[in-house]
């Protein structure tokens, strides 16, 4: 698990660490009942305190992406996959609005649109 910290990012730490897992879980990269790190070990992989750790895997946990197990450690919580279907959905109906936006302002009709989306769709990427 790969996590990039930049500090010249706006975002705190702790922040840009639970954008990073999100993104992680939503994508596929860490499926359900995957283990986590310790926090420990996520904080001196990353140079950064326990404490920022917490913080991102508590933000974490009160979402849903993942769950601790006590005795066993932190797992990728199987119960988040209609969440993240629904906010799959949430990030292509933002994508799908602003090629509206834009095929209406280019005078793309409907029609054409929908061919190019079927195409798209139908094209192994």
């Amino acid at each position: 698990m790969e996590i990039i910290i930049s500090s010249s990012s706006n975002k705190p730490i702790y922040q840009q660490i639970t954008t990073q897992i999100k993104a992680m879980i939503m994508n596929g990269e860490l499926k359900s009942g995957d283990a986590m790190p310790s926090m420990r070990k996520l904080a001196k992989g990353l140079h950064v305190s326990v404490i920022t750790t917490q913080r991102a895997y508590d933000e974490l946990q009160k979402e849903g992406f993942i769950e601790t197990i006590q005795a066993k450690g932190t797992f990728v919580s199987a119960k988040n996959q209609d969440f993240i279907r629904e906010e799959n959905r949430r990030i292509v109906e933002k994508h799908l609005e602003e090629a509206v936006v834009i095929a209406r302002g280019n005078g793309i009709s409907l029609e054409e649109l929908k061919r190019i989306i079927d195409t798209l769709y139908e094209e192994e990427i």
